[in-house]
């Protein structure tokens, strides 16, 4: 893996692409669900694992149910083209609201909370192209145009 030249490029872009998915997993992990606050409030190793696989279990299952948003839309709409962001808000809503909730009301609040997924689709993506180009790096000192001793 640590030598580009085995990979066809196309295999490397492909990697980079979802190499770049994966981090804005994690972009959304700490910003949205976890309010870009130090969260881990354990000291011991043991219970820092447990609130780690809690937040990804969250997380997972916020994955889940956009999942299941999307088979519920109108349109061919994959997980990626709905707001993680206000899916969480919508679902936090939920489940707040659910114990206040008689049990005969839940099957229409599931069904009012489908029924809000259209307001969750995104844009497309804008295409860029910025070319990758390596910097010159800054001379420590600046160069004269002209030495006095060619004179």
């Amino acid at each position: 893996m640590t030598d580009p030249m085995l990979y066809p490029k196309s295999d490397i872009v492909g990697l980079y692409e979802y190499r770049w998915e994966i981090e804005l997993g994690y972009r959304e992990q700490k910003q949205y669900m976890l309010g870009n606050r130090l969260t881990l409030r354990s000291r011991l190793p043991e219970l820092v694992r447990q609130e780690l696989w809690g937040v990804l279990l969250t997380y997972n299952l916020v994955r889940y149910q956009m999942v299941q948003m999307c088979m519920n839309l109108k349109g061919d709409y994959l997980p990626y083209q709905l707001s993680f962001n206000g899916a969480l808000a919508h679902i936090m809503r939920l489940l707040v609201g659910l114990p206040y909730s008689s049990p005969g009301a839940i099957p229409g609040q599931l069904k009012n909370f489908y029924s809000i997924c259209e307001s969750l689709i995104l844009e497309p993506r804008r295409q860029r192209s910025f070319p990758r180009v390596v910097k010159p790096k800054p001379c420590k000192y600046p160069r004269k145009s002209r030495a006095a001793h060619v004179k």
